[in-house]
């Protein structure tokens, strides 16, 4: 039996809502990325705002806040963690 994943499902990045940028991890456009929000306290997905270390579900995708931009963090699939 699997475990539940217990995260704030978002959905998908709507365009026509304040979101900040998302990330992989090892992503070469990272120092760029970074730049357009340095220091940011908080993330935006689809005008919510979430706070720095905070992660949801967009979609299959976990995505944790790191200082202003999301940072894909594994899978929400609770069969594929």
């Amino acid at each position: 039996m699997s475990k539940g994943i217990h995260l704030p499902q978002v959905g998908a990045p709507d365009p026509e809502l304040k979101s900040s940028p998302i990330a992989e991890e090892f992503d070469e456009d990272y120092d760029a990325i970074k730049q357009d929000v340095p220091g940011n306290p908080e993330c935006y997905f689809n005008g919510s705002p979430y706070k720095n270390d905070e992660s949801i579900c967009s979609g299959s995708a976990r995505l944790r806040c790191n200082d202003g931009v999301w940072m894909q963090a594994g899978s929400c699939d609770p069969d594929n963690p």
